[in-house]
C-alpha cells in the first residue's frame, strides 16, 4: 500500500474515533448502536461502517467507552471532556478555545468550529489527547455570543443581499432577505444584525440595521471602527435631553456644605487643544514653611445621579474613546465641556485630595472631601514647560494659547517651579522603589480641515506632563490607601497591575540581547531596575519603539477590581483612579464610595462592584483597541500619498508568512510578504526571529534595518503591504 493511501486510511480512522467520542459525549446518559452513530457521522458506505464497528470494539476493550446491553455504547464517566471557554479565531478559520485555569488552549479545526465566532463563550468537547500532540476539540455549544452586530460590505442581488464582514476572522457572510436590506445600496458599508443561523443553512440570516456610508470615506471608516467594537458615536436623544435639563448653576447653599477654596491660588495644565479640564492644582505656602497642595477633580458625581438614564449611559460606555480625529465622550457636552470642566475664572464644584507637604515632598497631613474652587489660570503643557525651562513667566506668542504673548503672575510661576521640583523628588522615589519608567513615543497626526493627515509628529512626555502626573499619582495612591487600610475591610475600586509573566520576560530578554541589552532576574527589584535600564538605554535608538512595545506586551494588563494586590508598574501597594471622572466611570465610583465612607457608611456589596469593575476593564480594552485601529487607519491614509518613496524601517515582527516593518520616521507599520521577496526562497526560523534564504543564507531578523516602499494600501481592511528593497547599509 502506498504511503498516501496509508495516511488517508489513518486519517479516516482518527476522524471516526473523534466522531464516536463526540456523539457519545453529546448525550452522555444515552446509549447508541453502531447504526445510530453511523447516521450521526454520515458514514454511508460499507467500508466506513466496518471501520466504525471495529473501532467501537477496540475502544470498549481499552475501557475508553462502555457497552450497555449488546451492541449499545455509552461514554465512560472519565471521558466526559466538556469545558467552557472563549473562542479565539484565526484568520484561517481555525480556532483556539481559551479555558480559564488550563495551561493549554484547545485547538479547533475550521470544520469543527460549528458556527462560533471570535470572542464567543462556548462549550468545547476535548478529544482524548494523543501523545506529543496538542490539545484538540470540537465546539459543541455556543453559550453566549460576544456580539450580534457586525460591520460589512453589502452585495445586493435581485431579491436578497449578502453582507461580507470586514473582520478577517469572520469566515462567513450574512444572508439578508429583501425586507432586511433597509435602503442600503450595493457596495455600502453597513452594520448587519445576526438574527438566526439554522443548522441546515450555510450562512446566518441577518438584517441591516445601519448604513455607515461608502467604504474608504473618512467618516464611514471612523464610524466603522467604533461599530466593530460595539462603541457608540453619539448620544441617544433622551440622554441628551435629560442632560440638558440638569441644573448646573453654582449655589451658595451647596458651597456652604463644602470646603470653600475659591480664594486659593489654583491653575490647570492640559494639552493646548483640550476641551475638558477635569483636574486642577492649588498651591499655598503655610506659616510653618510647609506647602498645602490641592489636587482638585471635577465633582461629576454631584450631577451624575445613580439610577438615571444619564448614569446608565455613562456606565455602559465606562470610558471616553480617543480616536485620531475626535473624542467620543463618556458624558454629554453639557457636563464634559461645561459644568464639570474646570475652566479659568469660573466657580466649580470639585472633589479634592489636599496634602500638607514639607519641602522634601514628605506628607505631613492629608484631607479628602468635596470642595468649591475658582481656577486662576489655564496653561497648556507647552506654556508650563516654558516656565520650567526659563524660570520666568513671559510666554512667547508662538506657544501661547491666548492670541498674543503674555506674562504669568509671579505667584503662579513660583508655584509651578516649586511643584516641578517636588514632582521630581516624588518621581525619583518611585523609581527607587521599583516603578517602571515608560515614556513610549505616541504617534500624532497634523490633520487638515477634511481630517486628512498632512503630517506626523511624536508626543513626548516632558517635565510639565510629569509634574501633573506625579500629583495625580499621589492623589490616586493616597485615596486608595486611605480606604484600603481601614478596619474592618471596606469594598473599594482599585486599579491593579500584576507582576509580569516570567516566561514573557525570558522571551523579551532573548530578543533584546540581540541589541546588546540584558535583564537581571535575581529578584523582583533587579527585574524592575534592569527593565528601567533597558528602557533608558534604547531611548533615541532605532530599536526604541520595538523594545518599548515588546516590554509593554510582556507586562500584565492593568485592570479594575475590588481585590487589591497593588500596582507593579507604579510600585504602589495601593492604587485607584480618582482623577478623571469626566472620562472614566471607575473614577465616578471611587468618588461615590469615598464620600459614602467619609459619611460613615457601611461597606457596600463586593460582588456588585466587582461586576462593575469587570465591565469597566472590558470597555477600556475595547476603547484602546478602537484607538489603535484609528491610528492604523490614519497611518495607512498618510502612506497612500507616499507610494513611490523609499523608507528606512525596523523589522518589528517575523512570521511564517512575512516580516512586519515599522518605518523609523513616522512609526507606520506594514508587511512584506515572504512570497514577494524574489531573490531567494525564504523560510521562517522561529528561534532566531528571522527568515532565512535557502540558497544565499541571507537573513532578515527582528530589529534589522531595511529599506521598503509602499506596495499596497487598503484603507477598508486597514492593511499596508510593503515591497522590500533590501537591508539598510
Amino acid at each position: 500500500m502506498s504511503n498516501n493511501k496509508k495516511k488517508a486510511r489513518n486519517h479516516k480512522a482518527n476522524e471516526i474515533t473523534k466522531g464516536i467520542f463526540t456523539v457519545l459525549e453529546k448525550d452522555p446518559k444515552k446509549s447508541f448502536n453502531y447504526k445510530q452513530i453511523a447516521a450521526k457521522l454520515g458514514l454511508d458506505n460499507t467500508q466506513d461502517r466496518n471501520q466504525l464497528i471495529k473501532r467501537l470494539g477496540q475502544l470498549k476493550e481499552k475501557n475508553r467507552i462502555q457497552e450497555e446491553g449488546r451492541g449499545n455504547y455509552m461514554a465512560m464517566e472519565s471521558t466526559k471532556k466538556y469545558q467552557t471557554g472563549k473562542v479565539d479565531l484565526t484568520g484561517r478559520g481555525n480556532a483556539y478555545v481559551v479555558i480559564e485555569g488550563m495551561d493549554d488552549d484547545v485547538f479547533v479545526q475550521a470544520n469543527k468550529v460549528n458556527k462560533a465566532f471570535h470572542g464567543d463563550i462556548v462549550e468545547v468537547y476535548i478529544f482524548p489527547r494523543r501523545k506529543g500532540k496538542k490539545l484538540e476539540g470540537e465546539i459543541a455549544n455556543i453559550v453566549e455570543r460576544k456580539k450580534t452586530e457586525f460591520v460589512g460590505i453589502v452585495d445586493i442581488q435581485k431579491t436578497f443581499a449578502f453582507v461580507r464582514p470586514t473582520d478577517f476572522r469572520m469566515y462567513t457572510d450574512f444572508f439578508v432577505p429583501k425586507d432586511g436590506i433597509k435602503g442600503a445600496n450595493d457596495g455600502d458599508k453597513v452594520i448587519v444584525r445576526l438574527d438566526s443561523w439554522d443548522s441546515k443553512d450555510d450562512s446566518p440570516t441577518g438584517t441591516i440595521i445601519e448604513v455607515l456610508g461608502k467604504p474608504g470615506e473618512h467618516n464611514t471608516e471612523i464610524h466603522a471602527i467604533l461599530a466593530e467594537y460595539g462603541l457608540p458615536y453619539d448620544f441617544p436623544t433622551e440622554v441628551e435631553r435629560f442632560a440638558d435639563t440638569l441644573d448646573t448653576s453654582i449655589k451658595e447653599e451647596e458651597i456652604a456644605k463644602r470646603r470653600d477654596m475659591r480664594d486659593v491660588l489654583t491653575f490647570t495644565i492640559d494639552p493646548k487643544d483640550a476641551k475638558d479640564f477635569d483636574d486642577a492644582l492649588s498651591f499655598v505656602v503655610l506659616e510653618n514653611g510647609n506647602y498645602e497642595i490641592g489636587i482638585h477633580i471635577a465633582d461629576v458625581s454631584h450631577y451624575l445621579v445613580p439610577d438615571t438614564i444619564l448614569d446608565d449611559e455613562a456606565y455602559e460606555r465606562a470610558t471616553s474613546v480617543y480616536l485620531v480625529d475626535r473624542v467620543v465622550p463618556m458624558l454629554p457636552e453639557v457636563l464634559s465641556n461645561n459644568a464639570c470642566s474646570l475652566r479659568p475664572n469660573e466657580e466649580k464644584y470639585t472633589f479634592s485630595a489636599i496634602f500638607e507637604m514639607d519641602k522634601d515632598a514628605n506628607i505631613k497631613d492629608q484631607w479628602f472631601g468635596r470642595t468649591a474652587i475658582n481656577s486662576n489660570e489655564r496653561f497648556a503643557y507647552e506654556e508650563a514647560q516654558h516656565i520650567i525651562e526659563t524660570k520666568e513667566g513671559s510666554i512667547p506668542k508662538d506657544i501661547s494659547i491666548r492670541e498674543d504673548a503674555y506674562t504669568v503672575q509671579e505667584d503662579v510661576v513660583e508655584a509651578t517651579l516649586e511643584m516641578d521640583r517636588m514632582a521630581k523628588i516624588m518621581r525619583s522615589r518611585r523609581m527607587q522603589e521599583g516603578a517602571l519608567s515608560f515614556d513610549k513615543v505616541e504617534v500624532r497626526f497634523n490633520l487638515n480641515e477634511e481630517s486628512e493627515p498632512v503630517g506626523v509628529y511624536f508626543k513626548e512626555s516632558k517635565d510639565a506632563n510629569k509634574l501633573v502626573e506625579e500629583f495625580m499619582l499621589l492623589a490616586n495612591r493616597k485615596v486608595a490607601e486611605f480606604i484600603g487600610k481601614q478596619k474592618p475591610k471596606k469594598t473599594f475600586v482599585y486599579r491593579i497591575h500584576d507582576d509580569p509573566n516570567e516566561d514573557k520576560l525570558i522571551a523579551l530578554n532573548s530578543i533584546v540581547s540581540r541589541f546588546g541589552h540584558k535583564l537581571d532576574f535575581k529578584d523582583k527589584k533587579s527585574i524592575s531596575a534592569s527593565l528601567n535600564q533597558l528602557l533608558s538605554d534604547v531611548k533615541g535608538k532605532k530599536e526604541q519603539n520595538l523594545v518599548d512595545t515588546l516590554t509593554i506586551r510582556s507586562m500584565s494588563k492593568a485592570i479594575y477590581t475590588t481585590q487589591n494586590i497593588g500596582h507593579y508598574g507604579l510600585a504602589f501597594d495601593y492604587y485607584t483612579h480618582f482623577t478623571s471622572p469626566i472620562r472614566r466611570y471607575p473614577d465616578v465610583m471611587v468618588h461615590r464610595l469615598l464620600q459614602h465612607y467619609l459619611d460613615g457608611g457601611a461597606s457596600v456589596k463586593e460582588e456588585v462592584y466587582e461586576q462593575k469593575c469587570k465591565h469597566s476593564s472590558d470597555m477600556e480594552y475595547l476603547a484602546s483597541s478602537a484607538e489603535r485601529d484609528s491610528i492604523k487607519y490614519m497611518q495607512i491614509k498618510f502612506m497612500q500619498d507616499h507610494q513611490n518613496q523609499e523608507f528606512v524601517g525596523v523589522i518589528s515582527g517575523v512570521t511564517e508568512w512575512g516580516i512586519y516593518v515599522e518605518i523609523i520616521e513616522n512609526k507606520c507599520e506594514g508587511m512584506v510578504r515572504i512570497s514577494d521577496i524574489k531573490d531567494d526562497y525564504y523560510t521562517f526560523d522561529e528561534k532566531e526571529y528571522a527568515i532565512v534564504g535557502e540558497k544565499t543564507k541571507k537573513t532578515y531578523q527582528l530589529g534589522d534595518e531595511v529599506v521598503v516602499m509602499v506596495k499596497n494600501s487598503d484603507l477598508i481592511k486597514r492593511h499596508l503591504d510593503f515591497s522590500l528593497i533590501g537591508k539598510h547599509e
